[in-house]
């Protein structure tokens, strides 16, 4: 394939009034730095980037020469003067539609310059024929055949035609289905407009059953913004949404391991999290299985392996260690929930044995949670999801015999407050159902470290609200009982509540 040249053989540059500005021509050269720099600066391209490669200084002067009016709409009269050959199909293109693809735009460039006509002259005769005013004039142009080879699986011949239609139209409407296709299309044809307008609908569409896809397509494309977005989607629906559904299985573990470390992650309880990453194992290792198991049979099938060791010493299960060290053990504190860890095999001895000793430490010496060094990265955190029925909605929690009350009041449609308060043990509802087989404190205080957060979707963009961390003395006296509250003004539902906390040394 010859290679399409741009250089004049001597130097020249055009003055332009006292400036000494290089005017644009329709002969580019780049053989004067000066005035390559200023034209450069003029249709808004990299500098060092055209130095590495001419091409994008020639792409970019073509569909800048083009009219806006004429890249955004099909031409009303006359033959397209291109066929494109792809897919084992030939599309007819016409030259304005045509260059807003910088692929497409080569292409053409290069079919010019293996021609026997100066590809330069063909341009000049081009552009003016394509302005406005200049239809009846135009000579009929000899088609010309250009080939593009696609080997991305993810572009189907719909998919493509889609991407295409949009070099016509403003705003084709792309569903969520066809989007991945059309993404892929828009990359290869380095249609940029439609590429973005693509990224926004995957963002916008993002759900258990489109996750893996869309967040391997920002990994494949290098789309931070996607990749971004569903990371960020994962750290609030991991347990409440997608820990619930089959997609749960398809999940990929970088991208759940990115999720386990975000200080932004959304669990109800520690124990949720370890449920739910303990059911992600189980569906890579049960590909058959269509639903989502009961968590009974989940410790059934780890408990039925051999004892000699641990499931995560074995080999199947080293590789997913990283994840298990993302998880917050200490924040389990019912004997029932250690028992049955214990009884699984799943973790290292050495790990449930600290988790335990910390938690008798933590007991001898009135809650202290001498283990516990950092709020972000080592805080116990409890979530309220609040939904759009709610008026009210709290949860009580309880650890190390001391009781708190997580809570959240919707004001109006737009106002809302969340806070903790210290309860007394004889004041639960139902007392025997969250005290039972739990220690009681008698201490009148209690030091804590919290922080309180709340998280919504809004118009596509997440918003969040802290109280910061605060630490504070509870009491069991209406003046002393009751955190900061978090006060919030968001039309955004539902809203992901975090409560992470951690007793202080007193």
């Amino acid at each position: 394939m010859a290679h399409l040249s741009w250089h004049k053989p001597h130097l020249e540059r055009r003055i332009v009034g006292s400036t000494n500005r290089w005017r644009f021509p329709r002969k580019p050269f780049v053989g004067d730095l000066l005035a390559l720099s200023q034209m450069c600066k003029a249709v808004n391209v990299d500098f060092d980037e055209v130095l590495k490669n001419p091409d994008r200084l020639c792409i970019s002067q073509i569909q800048k020469n083009f009219p806006e009016n004429l890249k955004n709409k099909a031409i009303q009269s006359g033959e397209a003067g291109v066929i494109l050959e792809c897919l084992g199909f030939r599309w007819e293109l016409h030259q304005p539609q045509l260059f807003q693809s910088g692929t497409l735009t080569k292409l053409y460039m290069m079919a010019l310059a293996r021609g026997n006509a100066n590809p330069e002259k063909e341009l000049e005769k081009l552009l003016p024929a394509q302005l406005p005013g200049k239809m009846k004039e135009q000579r009929p142009v000899k088609k010309m055949i250009i080939s593009l080879k696609i080997n991305d699986p993810l572009v189907t011949e719909a998919a493509f035609a889609v991407a295409l239609k949009n070099l016509y139209l403003r705003e084709v409407k792309v569903s969520v289905d066809d989007v991945l296709g059309v993404l892929a299309g828009a990359h290869i044809l380095q249609f940029r407009s439609l590429f973005q307008r693509c990224v926004t609908t995957m963002m916008n569409g993002l759900t258990p059953g489109t996750i893996k896809n869309f967040y391997l397509a920002g990994c494949k494309y290098k789309e931070e913004t996607l990749t971004t977005a569903c990371e960020k989607w994962m750290e609030m629906n991991l347990v409440p949404l997608v820990g619930t559904q089959i997609h749960l299985r398809k999940i990929p573990q970088e991208l759940l391991h990115k999720v386990l470390r975000s200080p932004r992650l959304f669990t109800f309880s520690e124990l949720h999290l370890l449920k739910t990453l303990l059911l992600w194992v189980y569906l890579q290792l049960n590909n058959k299985a269509q639903t989502i198991p009961m968590y009974e049979t989940v410790l059934s099938f780890f408990s039925s392996f051999p004892k000699k060791c641990c499931f995560l010493d074995r080999d199947v299960g080293q590789n997913w260690m990283p994840l298990f060290l993302c998880l917050r053990l200490h924040g389990i504190t019912k004997g029932k929930d250690l028992e049955e860890l214990r009884h699984i095999n799943f973790f290292p001895e050495s790990w449930l044995v600290r988790v335990i000793a910390n938690h008798y430490h933590a007991l001898e010496n009135g809650g202290d949670m001498a283990h516990v060094k950092d709020l972000t990265t080592q805080g116990v955190r409890f979530g309220l999801l609040f939904n759009q029925e709610y008026t009210t909605h709290s949860k009580v929690i309880a650890v190390y015999g001391f009781f708190f009350e997580i809570k959240g009041i919707k004001y109006d449609t737009t106002s809302y407050s969340f806070h903790m308060q210290r309860i007394r043990h004889t004041d639960l509802e139902f007392a025997s159902s969250v005290y039972e087989h739990s220690p009681i404190s008698l201490r009148a205080e209690r030091l804590v470290t919290y922080e309180i957060r709340a998280q919504t979707l809004v118009d596509g963009k997440w918003q969040e609200f802290t109280t910061n961390q605060i630490k504070q003395k509870f009491g069991l006296v209406k003046s002393s009982c009751k955190s900061h509250a978090l006060k919030i003004q968001t039309v955004g539902i539902p809203i992901y509540a975090s409560f992470s906390f951690v007793f202080s040394l007193s």
